[in-house]
């Protein structure tokens, strides 16, 4: 909502650092007086626990379609709590108070799930949903453990720049279709007055947005090695990512990094800021700011600096998992099968105001709608989030490292060389755990 601190974005957000680990006991505890999920529901109905209050409406709406195509309706359930959503659900799956089905992560964090053997194989379902023409099949590899895939998607958010179409008009812009152009229009916004970007490391997670951005760019294969630790961040293709980032600081291009994103938002809609990166999830915020989509809100894919790079953009998108010792197992297995149906997913998608996963489905909205267009008319190649990317305590370490650099962006190497301590074990202890 306008004016609220966002501590994390409404499409699935990123857990902060645990600083309390709930034991297993007390974390069960938790669930089952928060939760009805661990008791079950009625006949017909199945539970969806997730961490987004966000997410209830779009979830009741698909549950809706869901109850006119299969007879069973979803029921959302929420643990407010991001600080102890993910231990919780972790803590439950030994336990037989487990809910039925979860709203989690892709890659990393689902593969960290799966590891326990306490959710479904779904594989079925998605080879179904990919015959039918239901689902993209570049995105599997989010959803897989061991060559199973153990959740299917439920949004699919593209990280985009938004702009608003009227200053840029303004000041004789058009979206940047090269490296050079993106670099031209932020340096003309800059001298018109118009501060040309919003950085921020408010809230923590986002602190890695614009390292993910520059990287995927200048080097998306780069990127994907280096999430998945086939790669280093010593390696001086990640220094010129960070380099870069310092450049644009000499040249005050950057917003406060204390501004949040619905300030930016607001920001962006009266003029003020010219260009944000973000999740299409976005979206929601920007029309709550008075952005009408198409008129003065649209967005752009961040275009290639290496022209030579296979075309890439980053994606966002959230796992639905059935568990295995769920009350109601049989009807969430049930759910699964039905969950990419047209019906349902347009219920779900038009509703969150996001990009879907079925290609099927028409867009929420014409910004979504293009830039769906574009993705897949270009075959971009499909880069999952930095924030699935990789184990997960890395991950949540490395973003405190980058919220360092954007306080200090002249400290690049020795945030770099802390990255790669810590990724040297955390890469160690997953692998290991990985042969057991």
């Amino acid at each position: 909502m306008p004016g609220t601190k966002p501590t994390a974005h409404p499409a699935h957000p990123p857990v902060p650092r645990r600083a309390l680990l709930t034991a297993a006991a007390a974390a069960a505890g938790t669930l089952a007086t928060a939760c009805g999920t661990a008791k079950g529901q009625p006949p017909g109905k199945v539970a969806v626990f997730g961490d987004s209050a966000a997410w209830s409406a779009p979830m009741a709406a698909a549950g809706a379609a869901m109850k006119s195509v299969a007879g069973l309706r979803l029921v959302p359930e929420v643990n407010p709590s991001l600080e102890s959503f993910e231990q919780v659900v972790k803590s439950s799956l030994r336990t037989n108070k487990t809910p039925d089905m979860l709203k989690y992560w892709s890659g990393y964090r689902l593969q960290d799930l799966a590891r326990t053997g306490g959710i479904a194989d779904l594989s079925g379902q998605w080879d179904a949903a990919v015959a039918r023409g239901w689902a993209d099949r570049s995105l599997r590899e989010a959803f897989t453990y061991r060559g199973r895939v153990y959740g299917l998607p439920m949004n699919l958010a593209y990280w985009v720049f938004f702009h608003n179409p009227e200053v840029f008009a303004e000041h004789g812009l058009q979206p940047p279709r090269t490296w050079g152009d993106f670099l031209a229009a932020a340096d003309r916004l800059k001298r018109n007055g118009v501060t040309p970007l919003h950085g921020t490391a408010d809230g923590r997670w986002p602190s890695f947005i614009w390292f993910q951005e520059i990287l995927s760019r200048q080097d998306p294969r780069f990127y994907d090695d280096l999430m998945n630790g086939r790669e280093k961040y010593t390696d001086p293709r990640a220094e010129r990512a960070l380099r870069t980032l310092a450049s644009f600081f000499d040249k005050d291009w950057f917003t406060p990094m204390d501004m949040n994103h619905v300030d930016a938002a607001a920001a962006l809609v009266h003029g003020k800021v010219g260009m944000l990166p973000c999740g299409t999830w976005l979206g929601s915020t920007l029309t709550a700011s008075g952005g009408k989509p198409g008129k003065n809100v649209s967005a752009f894919v961040l275009p290639m600096a290496d022209p030579k790079a296979r075309p890439a953009v980053v994606f966002e998108s959230s796992a639905l998992v059935a568990t295995v010792k769920g009350p109601d197992r049989a009807e969430a297995l049930k759910a699964t099968r039905n969950w990419m149906h047209p019906a349902v997913m347009k219920a779900f998608s038009h509703a969150l105001g996001d990009g879907c996963p079925n290609p099927k489905v028409p867009a929420a909205n014409p910004v979504v709608g293009a830039l769906a267009k574009k993705v897949r008319g270009d075959r971009l190649w499909l880069l999952n989030r930095f924030w699935e990317q990789g184990p997960p305590e890395l991950v949540e370490a490395t973003v405190d490292d980058l919220a360092g650099f954007l306080l200090n962006p002249s400290s690049y190497r020795k945030v770099l060389r802390t990255m790669q301590d810590r990724a040297d074990e955390a890469w160690k202890v997953w692998r290991e755990a990985e042969r057991t």
